[in-house]
């Protein structure tokens, strides 16, 4: 049987939860970003509304919100991207 080649592959020592290092904490939950805030994308071991694993220590600009996560407006190669990515997944730059 041929081997999934998925998003998540390869991907497994990078999210799992180890010690203390891999805990998500309520001020980790909770974060609030302003439209116009610099962000990066930083992939916590939380799996809802996870971004693609090409777009971890990219910046971005937020330029609005939908629900309870962001609209993040980044530059990737030569294209102009927007990705919605909750706030546990965003850390200010």
């Amino acid at each position: 049987m041929k081997r999934s080649k998925g998003k998540m592959s390869k991907r497994s020592k990078l999210l799992r939860k180890r010690g203390g290092k891999g805990r998500l904490g309520v001020p980790k939950l909770v974060k609030k970003f302003k439209v116009g805030d610099v962000v990066a994308i930083d992939l916590k071991p939380d799996q809802s509304g996870m971004p693609h694993p090409r777009y971890r220590g990219r910046h971005g600009v937020v330029v609005g919100k939908r629900g309870k996560a962001y609209v993040v407006k980044l530059k990737f190669m030569s294209a102009v991207k927007e990705l919605v990515v909750p706030a546990v997944h965003l850390e200010k730059a």
